[in-house]
């Protein structure tokens, strides 16, 4: 087979082992295939029969801006073809100069003496006095030019097996001096270096000759330097030139402010060079170039080189020489917390060779491998650490309640709407939790709109029935007093239980007295930001706790406010934003799971349109028209008021705007997070009484304003806003019996902008558009994992929902076995597990 489409194959394969998301190689298939290109074609006329080069071109041709369900088919059949390719003996083509090749002097043909390893390089003279462990099964041959050069020299001392949780102090080459220098990076220990993973890479794994170079390459080369000279300039600037020479021509490469090198990099000398190709004067060379000398192991130049983080004082090259030291020493003796027959199911690299390759990858394919180990390690602890939280919340005493059942009829029949099948099912399955000693822990989900409120009112009545109380948690006071406004409506007929609103912008005196009557035990429910969790709220019995917009209330502040009562109180942890239900799982692995997936009778699917500036005068007399049919809309604008950084639409400057210049005769609302509370609260209720036409608002509105006569809503700059978000803030209108309208504006937005907005106008599905927002932004972005309190991911993401489940399946066949991992071959993975979690308080 063809060496090019073999390789092409392979790549297919890994992308279809990766649920087709475009991630088999580094930069995408269509990157991929521009640099595969060449190479395939020098090699087609190998190809005794099957697809041409052309042909493949044009059929992955666009593949980034296909669809997963698109990708399948074409992929599989591209390996399915590329399988049947033959290839017919060829005559050896004149091999592209290799490192052996150009240790030779083109003009004298003799070998020349290698280069003394430079300066910094750790000394020879130390010998390893235990042999070896032996070297894991590689992946794959290494298909890089450099050869293998010795191995390295021991770490530490001869005989020492060193701790990973040792400081890095104990490394050769790293002394106080070094380890100030990677403190910033948050090194201090071996494990920490080891774990300082590149966050990218540069490909110099091909050497070129220097006649095929072109300007603007990325390339490697390797010659013997024929000339060096160290000049300085008149301002004062030493520049350091080589020039390098290989059978097919030479080469000048200039090192600026590096007088040093005339040292290292002499005449003579056998080297490699990788950079991109510059020019000047019209002369190719190379400015600043990565360099190594040809007989020492290459970790700079032809290869796929690591590039790190890096912080004041650490170069790329000393991060890599003591990184690469390190692993030489430990990777082959490197104890694998995961058992055996896990990385056999699961199909795994062992832990050594995925460290090696991470750091110093022999291909993409290696790459891929070692991040596939490294991501499911990172998902393995996490459901792990996930179940025994679960384990752990099973064993507490809770409160088991009484259902009254003809109270609970009583709260369905004065509701002004019949429950949906979804809200029925999720009552019966709170009633359930609730009547039951262990404390319930429950997920309820829904869409905007969908009525999780009244499901959260069906727990609290049963709580207050029973002489409980319970506390509603919201991430901010517009929300709290939403919910407050809501519940007090819907407990009108209810007048013997008693609620209560509490928010830290509250003055201190009306703060203190509802403080008290919850000490007193004379509130049922306080609605509250994070300022009901402090330390002067004492409740008499906390019963129930009521968590919104759970992604923005982190595990600790949870777990602050349920330690304030024992027994421990029964927990509901409300989203309206849809997460995708293998994400569910693992981030809330801990919880019970109800969705509602139906939304009430009544409730339209919102008319969405991308608009842009052109149609901006066509919009202004639609949003008049709907006015002077007695509606109400909104506009929301990305930046509280101008900036010169940012070119987006300010809420001031267009409130100012539009009742000035577009709308003189409407009432223009105002409404941002840097109105007080009082103000906040009097444009809402301005709106919400029709006193206001037009509200221009900022993010502010995401969460917490119903007001049902509202049916159109303006997103300015709708680009500069996430998927998730702009849902929720369509979500604010097609409440009432109106039809309404979303209309998105977007001026020159990028690609993946435009791929966001599609999605948005495509449905009004808020599950569909979580698993689109996930696999367009990731799920830092999308859900804020840090903030909800789980472990930092530094490799997994949380959009590979195959190796996600490959790892909850794995996680749970552990967990039955022995949950507390406490059988000698688990012992070091449920270290590893307290490790990953640290100091998160898991209860």
């Amino acid at each position: 087979m063809s060496t090019a489409m073999d390789k092409l194959r392979r790549i297919l394969v890994l992308e279809r082992e990766q649920s087709c998301r475009d991630r088999a190689v580094i930069g995408g298939l269509e990157r991929f295939l521009k640099f595969w290109q060449k190479e395939a074609r020098e090699q087609e006329g190998e190809v005794t029969s099957g697809l041409t080069v052309d042909e493949i071109l044009g059929r992955l041709a666009g593949y980034a801006e296909l669809s997963v369900a698109e990708r399948r088919p074409l992929v599989e059949e591209l390996v399915v073809a590329l399988a049947r390719v033959r290839s017919t003996p060829q005559p050896d083509d004149e091999p592209v100069a290799s490192i052996d090749a150009v240790a030779a002097s083109p003009e004298t043909d003799q070998r020349v003496d290698p280069e003394p390893l430079a300066p910094d390089a750790p000394a020879q003279a130390e010998q390893q006095a235990t042999p070896p462990a032996p070297p894991q099964e590689p992946l794959g041959p290494r298909t890089s030019a450099a050869p293998k050069a010795a191995p390295q020299q021991p770490v530490a001392a001869a005989g020492h097996v060193l701790d990973l949780n040792a400081s890095v102090t104990k490394l050769k080459g790293i002394g106080t001096a070094g380890e100030r220098r990677l403190a910033p990076l948050g090194i201090a220990t071996v494990r920490d270096l080891i774990y300082h993973f590149p966050r990218r890479y540069d490909d110099y794994a091909q050497l070129a000759r220097i006649n095929q170079l072109e300007l603007g390459q990325l390339v490697t080369i390797a010659g013997i330097v024929v000339r060096s000279t160290v000049r300085r300039t008149r301002n004062n600037m030493t520049i350091f030139s080589a020039v390098l020479r290989d059978s097919t021509g030479q080469i000048e490469a200039v090192w600026y402010n590096q007088p040093y090198l005339g040292q290292q990099i002499r005449e003579g000398s056998a080297l490699v060079l990788s950079g991109r190709v510059d020019q000047y004067l019209g002369r190719l060379l190379f400015k600043s170039p990565e360099w190594e000398l040809a007989r020492q192991e290459l970790l700079n130049t032809g290869r796929m080189v690591p590039v790190y983080p890096l912080t004041e004082g650490v170069s790329q090259r000393w991060l890599r020489r003591i990184i690469k030291r390190t692993i030489d020493d430990l990777a082959p003796r490197l104890l694998d917390p995961v058992p055996a027959d896990v990385l056999h199911e699961a199909d795994l690299v062992p832990l050594s060779r995925a460290i090696d390759q991470v750091h110093f990858p022999d291909d993409a394919e290696s790459l891929l491998r070692a991040r596939q180990r490294l991501a499911f390690d990172e998902f393995l602890l996490l459901q792990l650490g996930v179940l025994g939280r679960r384990q752990q919340l099973e064993t507490l005493r809770g409160l088991a309640l009484e259902a009254p059942a003809e109270r609970l009829t009583a709260f369905r029949d004065s509701l002004p709407f019949a429950l949906t099948a979804a809200q029925d099912r999720a009552i019966a399955a709170i009633t359930q939790d609730m009547q039951r000693p262990a404390p319930m822990r429950r997920l309820l989900q829904g869409d905007v709109g969908s009525g999780k409120t009244v499901v959260a009112l069906a727990a609290l009545l049963m709580s207050a029935y029973n002489g409980l109380q319970a506390a509603l948690l919201a991430p901010t006071s517009i929300l709290a007093e939403q919910h407050m406004r809501t519940i007090s409506r819907l407990l009108t007929p209810f007048p013997e239980v008693q609620v209560r609103l509490l928010t830290g912008s509250m003055p201190e005196g009306d703060k203190q007295r509802i403080r008290d009557e919850i000490a007193l035990g004379r509130v049922h429910l306080v609605v509250g930001t994070h300022a009901v969790i402090q330390e002067s709220v004492s409740f008499r019995q906390l019963g129930l706790v009521i968590v919104d917009e759970q992604h923005r209330f982190g595990v600790e502040q949870r777990a602050a406010l349920l330690s304030r009562s024992t027994p421990s109180p029964h927990m509901l942890v409300m989203s309206a934003t849809p997460i995708p239900r293998t994400l569910a799982l693992t981030l809330y692995g801990d919880l019970d799971l109800s969705v509602l997936d139906e939304l009430p009778p009544g409730r339209q699917e919102i008319a969405t349109a991308v608009r842009g500036e052109s149609s901006r005068e066509r919009i202004y007399t639609f949003m008049r028209g709907q006015v002077a049919e007695g509606r109400q809309g909104f506009v929301i604008c990305p930046l509280v008021e101008e900036s010169d950084a940012v070119e987006a639409r300010s809420a001031i400057a267009e409130a100012k705007h539009l009742q000035e210049e577009i709308f003189p005769d409407l009432h223009i609302g105002l409404l941002h997070g840097q109105l007080s509370a009082e103000a906040k609260d009097e444009v809402m209720t301005a709106f919400a009484s029709g006193e206001v036409d037009i509200l221009v608002s900022t993010s502010v509105v995401e969460v917490g304003i119903d007001v049902p006569n509202a049916t159109f809503i303006l997103i300015e700059s709708a680009d500069r806003f996430g998927l998730a978000q702009l849902h929720q803030f369509r979500g604010r209108v097609g409440r009432g019996e109106h039809r309404s309208y979303c209309i998105l504006m977007a001026e020159d937005a990028s690609e993946l902008s435009m791929q966001r907005l599609a999605a948005m106008e495509a449905t009004n599905d808020g599950f569909a558009l979580a698993e689109k927002d996930l696999e367009l932004r990731g799920p830092g972005d999308f859900f804020g994992v840090r903030q909800s309190g789980m472990p930092e991911l530094r490799v997994a993401d949380l959009g590979d929902a195959a190796t996600l489940e490959k790892a909850r399946v794995q996680a749970q066949r552990l967990f039955a076995q022995d949950a507390n991992l406490q059988q000698p071959e688990h012992v070091m993975l449920a270290e590893a597990v307290r490790r990953f979690w640290g100091s998160l308080n898991l209860t």
